[in-house]
């Protein structure tokens, strides 16, 4: 399993557990170990991550960071927790003091799902007010892997996280400052892209007109690139994994022709994780494999066709799962939402159990 597929795996976790996930201690063992060890490092070795390093500053004594992660026997990364359902804007401060006692350079403010990474880029020992990387796993971007990975064990290297921080700051600033202005414009945006396109006095009623317009515009050009984007994807070298033999001999232009009708949804991929989430105290999740179809999602057991899991349909108006008895009779359940699978984890783990 690779490394997005293992943040993939501990997203669907964390969307399983979190309701039952009742303390800040819970939220550190549930969701924030586990990253760690996504990551690579030993959660059992307290010389790699050690809980509750004295951390004190000026009069305050007793202050602890939760984890203090090392290096070759340094600190490189303090990890500051709250409960899951913490809104983090509230607990910066807290990490702000503990950075400022510790040599390690990066702090991070977490709540076990979303992971905000600081430095002090802008002044020495002193932590940046703003993250220069945010990700968060119930909505993760190839992007935010990628940069994610940086932090991992075997990759780990200060020098090249700091080279980039400083430009992911500023990039991640940018593109917030952009999402916010096409969502609610601020009187100097509006104005400045109607002087590009206006050649009369900008007034307050002209502003007013135009404000409306550029919040269309942004909307055009978003579903313009989206449907670009989307016609790119089913055109020819579409990749699609593991495709079912067929019953009949076809000639090479023929399962050419029908591989390119086959595209496998990002909802199609969700759906498979939590399946394998379901299965991970059961098998080798790597056991559980994926093989996409026109008319539905299959997802197999040793990727052999005659040992169905379940079957994801979600190519219609409606979505349906459809699990298999001991006799493998499928059933579809309607779903309105993907955490709906976890409602038919006993099903899925039973039909699973029944190949073992």
């Amino acid at each position: 399993m690779d490394f997005k597929e293992s943040l993939q795996v501990l997203a669907a976790r964390i969307v399983k557990l979190k309701d039952n996930v009742k303390t800040e201690e819970a939220t550190k063992t549930s969701f924030v170990l586990p990253f760690l060890q996504t990551l690579g490092y030993d959660i059992f070795n307290p010389e790699e991550v050690t809980p509750e390093c004295d951390c004190d500053y000026g009069t305050k004594k007793g202050e602890k960071i939760d984890y203090t992660v090392c290096l070759n026997g340094e600190p490189i990364m303090l990890i500051e927790c709250k409960h899951w359902s913490a809104d983090l804007n509230k607990h910066t401060a807290q990490l702000f003091r503990y950075y400022h006692v510790s040599p390690a350079k990066f702090g991070v403010l977490t709540n076990g799902i979303v992971y905000r990474f600081y430095t002090d880029l802008e002044a020495p020992n002193k932590m940046d007010e703003r993250p220069f990387f945010e990700i968060d796993l119930l909505n993760l971007k190839d992007s935010h892997i990628e940069k994610l990975k940086q932090f991992c064990h075997d990759q780990y290297n200060t020098d090249v996280i700091l080279n980039s921080a400083n430009e992911m700051k500023y990039i991640n600033a940018i593109r917030n400052y952009i999402i916010h202005q096409t969502q609610e414009p601020s009187d100097e945006f509006v104005k400045f892209l109607t002087k590009q396109v206006f050649d009369g006095m900008v007034t307050k009623n002209v502003l007013e007109d135009f404000r409306p317009m550029v919040q269309r515009a942004f909307q055009q050009y978003t579903n313009d690139y989206v449907n670009e984007r989307l016609k790119s994807a089913i055109t020819p070298e579409v990749p699609s994994i593991d495709k079912p033999a067929a019953d009949a001999p076809q000639s090479e232009d023929e399962a050419s022709a029908k591989d390119k009708l086959i595209v496998t949804t990002e909802e199609e991929y969700q759906g498979f994780y939590i399946v394998r989430a379901i299965l991970c105290n059961t098998v080798d999740i790597e056991r559980v494999t994926l093989r996409d179809a026109q008319s539905y999602c299959a997802i197999l057991f040793d990727n052999n066709n005659r040992k169905p899991i379940c079957r994801l349909h979600f190519n219609g108006g409606k979505k349906y799962v459809e699990t298999f008895d001991e006799n493998k009779v499928g059933t579809k359940h309607q779903i309105t939402s993907l955490n709906d699978i976890y409602k038919l984890s006993d099903e899925i783990i039973a039909t699973v159990k029944s190949y073992l």
